[in-house]
C-alpha cells in the first residue's frame, strides 16, 4: 500500500489529508503524527473535508464512526 500525496491543512487536530481515488481510501494524519486510513470513503467526502472550515468538526461528524479504519 502506497501513501497518497498528503496535503497539509490548518486544523487543531488534523495535520494532513490524503485520498486514494482507486482504493476509496481517506488518509488522515493527526497532529500527534499518527496516521489512519478510512476505507470506502467516497471522493465527495474527501472534497468536503478539504473545503470544510473546521476539518476536525467535519471529520467527527461525517467520517469518524461511519467508515472502517486501520492505523498505519
Amino acid at each position: 500500500m502506497v501513501m497518497p500525496n498528503m496535503v497539509p491543512v490548518e486544523s487543531s487536530n488534523i495535520r494532513a489529508i490524503g485520498y486514494d481515488e482507486d482504493g476509496l481510501e481517506l488518509w488522515i494524519e493527526f497532529n500527534d503524527y499518527s496516521t489512519y486510513v478510512y476505507d470506502g470513503v467516497p471522493s465527495i467526502v474527501h472534497d468536503e473535508l478539504i473545503a470544510a472550515p473546521s476539518k476536525g468538526s467535519y471529520f467527527n461528524r461525517v467520517v469518524k464512526g461511519n467508515y472502517g479504519f486501520r492505523k498505519q
